[in-house]
């Protein structure tokens, strides 16, 4: 049971976490390597991992999540998983044809010290990779980061292994998406294509985890970046990263190695950061904005003049993944509402200072903690309650125990459903965000009301 306690009498834990606000690298960078055309994840360690990042995944998108693992038994957890990784390439293309393969590493592998580009390249001179495919990896410990931190690596390693400058300019933009849902990838496409841009997404997961039901299974939708786009990556004339923990490490790549100059963006959630998006599109590909990307930036702008009263001065704990948070912290703002209580399971102090400035000078004061738990957030609530929480399915506990309404968002969501086909992003995912959070807290309103009495008039 929580209590509540004053502000001095909260001591800090420095050696224990309580409900992680965050899982593990690998899942991360499984759904990274699910956004490739034709990958196949695989997950140098126990079966068990595998099979744990694979439910997970699962539960959240209502899809089945294909993914390989090397199956690591005591011999190689104590003398490596070398033959077990050697193996298993040639098993997966042997077996499952897959273009590509994204192979990421679990606590067990780390731990024993395996080294994947030695194990890869001994896999490719002993020729268990085919003409014409490849291998991509990255590693991910466990105990490092979050599962954002496993989807950069993986998402680096895509561009850091095959992406090469042939001296000749593509026209196209790298867009590097972070991790966000496959309907926000769709709408972040949307958006490029109605400026005119010409471009490439990678990973891009819509319509390989929210596709239709077609009666047949395949193993590889056809959907997701092909691999000869992700390696032209270097002959674009820019990139942008949205986002600075999952896609910034990405970007830079080519960046350094081709000189593809690269801007780091917020996830364009709300109005000022899909605009600050837009207008770097703009820039980057020389074009204009067109007259339906502002009409929907007036749709946005007519709900949140129209319900302003609804927001005005509401508290908030929102909770989850930093790039998400930082654009969803700036979009509560805009809203005049305040987000009082922020916190992220994935360390970085730069998003602790990032939030303190974005809230600067809005008269409240504001918690905010990185590498935080879920504990400490129902503990801040305790002591200080709020009119809202925002964040993934573990959140329904601490709003049913202080009775507060609840908004669902980020990863991951295993109670409902909708998240994979409707977008948060850009202006027409800032309406969708604002109906969710004008739900709830108008059911709460007609709850709180006083019960009407109707007099029958003859």
């Amino acid at each position: 049971m929580l209590l509540r306690h004053t502000p001095t009498e909260i001591k800090e834990r420095s050696a224990l976490n309580i409900n992680p606000a965050k899982t593990c690298q690998p899942i991360g960078a499984m759904y990274a390597g699910l956004g490739i055309k034709g990958c196949l994840p695989h997950s140098h360690g126990s079966q068990g991992c595998c099979a744990y990042h694979r439910s997970t995944l699962t539960r959240h998108y209502k899809e089945p999540v294909s993914a390989a693992t090397s199956s690591f038994t005591e011999g190689a957890s104590v003398f490596g998983g070398q033959a077990n990784l050697l193996q298993a390439i040639e098993n997966i293309f042997s077996v499952y044809e897959p273009e590509i393969i994204a192979v990421h590493t679990t606590c067990l592998s780390e731990t024993i010290g395996d080294d994947l580009n030695q194990i890869v390249d001994k896999a490719v001179k002993e020729g268990k990779v085919p003409a014409g495919k490849q291998v991509i990896f990255a590693s991910t410990p466990s105990y490092v980061g979050s599962h954002v931190t496993g989807f950069s690596n993986m998402v680096k390693g895509m561009v850091k292994c095959p992406a090469v400058a042939s001296g000749k300019k593509n026209g196209k933009v790298n867009i590097i998406p972070g991790w966000v849902e496959p309907a926000d990838m769709e709408e972040i496409k949307r958006i490029a294509g109605m400026i005119g841009v010409s471009f490439t997404m990678f990973p891009d997961t819509s319509g390989v985890l929210n596709g239709p039901l077609t009666g047949e299974y395949h193993m590889f939708p056809d959907a997701g970046t092909p691999a000869e786009d992700i390696r032209a990556a270097g002959d674009a004339i820019g990139t942008l990263a949205l986002g600075e923990w999952c896609s910034a490490d990405a970007a830079r790549t080519p960046d350094a190695q081709c000189k593809v100059p690269c801007r780091v963006l917020d996830l364009p959630i709300g109005l000022k950061a899909t605009d600050r998006f837009i207008d770097a599109l703009r820039t980057v590909a020389g074009t204009s904005v067109p007259d339906t990307v502002n009409f929907e930036r007036g749709q946005l702008i007519d709900v949140i003049s129209d319900y302003h009263q609804y927001f005005f001065g509401k508290k908030v704990a929102p909770v989850g993944d930093p790039d998400q948070l930082i654009a969803l912290t700036e979009f509560l703002l805009t809203l005049d509402m305040q987000p009082v209580h922020v916190v992220t399971g994935t360390p970085g102090k730069k998003f602790e200072a990032r939030i303190r400035e974005l809230c600067a000078g809005k008269g409240f004061d504001v918690n905010v903690r990185a590498a935080g738990d879920m504990f400490l957030l129902h503990q801040w609530i305790k002591n200080q309650p709020v009119d809202l929480i925002m964040g993934n399915t573990y959140c329904k506990y601490i709003a049913r125990d202080e009775d507060i309404p609840y908004v669902r968002f980020g990863f991951p969501i295993m109670d409902r459903v909708g998240h994979q086909y409707f977008p948060v992003t850009g202006y027409k995912g800032g309406i969708r965000l604002m109906e969710k959070i004008l739900g709830v807290l108008l059911d709460r309103a007609d709850r709180d009301a006083p019960e009407e009495k109707f007099e029958l008039v003859y």
